[in-house]
């Protein structure tokens, strides 16, 4: 099947959605290339940055499900490497 390289960028509001946010993410863990993730205090959010290789569909499931939790955002940018 045919793959796409793609990098999500997740903004954590509300501590209470990093469990489950962990729990989806760990679902995907075939797909994960890196991870990083940047604790904000001053701010009291989290900033995660994923890389994927993964289908399309399967990204997007991914994302949908991340951007269905309250007090989170997550943006997708596609490579044009496939």
């Amino acid at each position: 099947m045919e793959t796409r390289v793609a990098v999500m960028s997740i903004i954590i509001e509300e501590a209470d959605t990093v469990e489950i946010l962990n729990s989806i993410l760990h679902e995907y863990r075939e797909y994960i290339i890196g991870r990083m993730g940047i604790p904000y205090r001053e701010k009291k959010i989290s900033i995660i940055s994923i890389a994927v290789d993964a289908p399309q569909n399967t990204i997007s499931a991914m994302s949908g499900r991340i951007g269905k939790l309250s007090g989170v955002s997550v943006k997708t940018a596609y490579s044009g490497v496939k």
